[in-house]
């Protein structure tokens, strides 16, 4: 099964380094986090790679190049204006009738892909989204009468579930994209939820995104430990 990773947004929160290169070519240590996401897959037996890339493109293009691995991987240019509906439709028209996992090029998870296939097919829809609790980014305070009784973090299984990226998707979710221009978040997705075709892998494990400078700091420090957690497969 073939992977597409969305790699073409411009990355506008974390400008700082999205000024000369594309979001997922944002160094962890010494490699792309685009490297990072990929290597998720492979650890797991799934090395087939098709990269929809936009912004900047041409700096994927030529680091692919030059990139010494077993790994199959395309760079297809889905266009500097296309939203993230517009470069899944162009990816899986490139391999039609097939199924694909797709996930963004600036999250890292240890998701456990065999258990996800499972989930979709014991399912049968048209998608699969995992769900994540979101990385706790706020302390909490907690007052009574005015006295605070509690000043601490935010535990992140506080939080509500969210999009965490890493679907699967049958070939019959391309008739739900409408164009280049439309998000798949907004777009495709509540389409699949209206015709009940949307399924939510619930996954508890480690997730983290990269969309601002802290949280690239943060991976920059985890990518050290052994393994990292995003590797940490149960």
């Amino acid at each position: 099964m073939k992977i597409i990773i969305l790699a073409g947004g411009l990355g506008t929160r974390i400008a700082e380094e999205t000024e000369t290169k594309p979001k997922p070519m944002v160094l962890i240590d010494d490699k792309p986090i685009l490297w990072h996401v990929m290597n998720i897959y492979a650890k797991q037996g799934y090395n087939e790679f098709l990269i929809a890339a936009g912004y900047k493109g041409e700096i994927i293009h030529e680091w692919i190049k030059n990139l010494k691995t077993p790994w199959e991987i395309t760079v297809l240019d889905t266009g500097s204006e296309a939203q993230t509906g517009g470069r899944i439709q162009k990816c899986m028209l490139a391999v039609p009738g097939e199924s694909v996992m797709v996930t963004y090029g600036d999250g890292l998870a240890n998701i456990n892909l065999q258990k996800l296939m499972n989930f979709h097919n014991r399912q049968g829809r048209l998608a699969s989204v995992t769900a994540v609790r979101p990385p706790a980014r706020f302390g909490v305070l907690e007052s009574s009468n005015g006295i605070v009784t509690h000043f601490g973090e935010k535990r992140q299984a506080d939080s509500g579930w969210i999009n965490g990226g890493f679907f699967i998707l049958e070939p019959g979710v391309i008739d739900f994209i409408h164009g280049v221009s439309e998000p798949f978040e907004t777009g495709a997705l509540p389409r699949l939820v209206q015709e009940s075709q949307l399924s939510a892998y619930h996954h508890e494990g480690f997730w983290q995104p990269m969309d601002t400078l802290r949280e690239k700091q943060i991976l920059s420090e985890l990518v050290h430990e052994t393994p990292p957690p995003w590797l940490s497969i149960t």
